[in-house]
């Protein structure tokens, strides 16, 4: 694995260490101790796919609160999307900011959000799945959303009227200190 750190403390994108031959190709996608080297949470408790009919598809921005939140490892593996992790850690200098990653089934990356940040995505594509590796299980009651749309963020997501769930589309404007 190829971990290479973003504006944002904590978030890696990762990319896979090609070994290609005549039958295609065979690559690392977890490894526990790369990771570990770079200070990660690597402990696994699930995992999940999300798939996603239609281009323009927008699940998110999600998060858990504490003592629930979730560090999560989010790959393409069918088509291809855009992953936004925003920055919601109080007293984080890079607070109140994001970064983009486009993951697709052809480039094999990966985006790695530690908890306290809120992450979501668009679809780019028909038929889209995600595959979500995540530290801790779900827990409904600490589940929040940010608005993919919310000023204070400014987040441009690529596809205009996005499908997505009304519980997503009306959360209400961040308020900070509600993490």
């Amino acid at each position: 694995m190829i971990l290479r750190e973003t504006a944002l403390a904590g978030v890696f994108v990762v990319d896979v260490e090609r070994h290609d031959d005549n039958r295609g190709f065979f690559a690392r996608a977890w490894s526990a101790a790369d990771l570990a080297m770079h200070g990660l949470e690597s402990g696994l408790v699930q995992s999940g796919i999300s798939f996603n009919r239609r281009r323009g598809t927008l699940r998110g921005l999600h998060y858990q609160l504490a003592p629930h939140g979730e560090t999560k490892l989010v790959r393409c593996t069918r088509g291809a999307a855009l992953d936004v992790a925003l920055d919601i850690r109080a007293g984080s200098p890079t607070f109140g900011q994001h970064v983009t990653v486009e993951l697709t089934e052809d480039n094999h990356r990966a985006l790695y959000i530690p908890a306290g940040l809120a992450q979501g995505f668009q679809t780019l594509v028909d038929d889209t799945e995600l595959l979500y590796a995540m530290s801790g299980a779900h827990a409904p009651d600490a589940a929040r959303g940010i608005r993919y749309d919310d000023p204070a963020f400014a987040i441009a997501w690529p596809i205009a009227d996005p499908i997505m769930l009304e519980r997503d589309r009306t959360y209400l404007d961040w308020v900070p200190g509600q993490a």
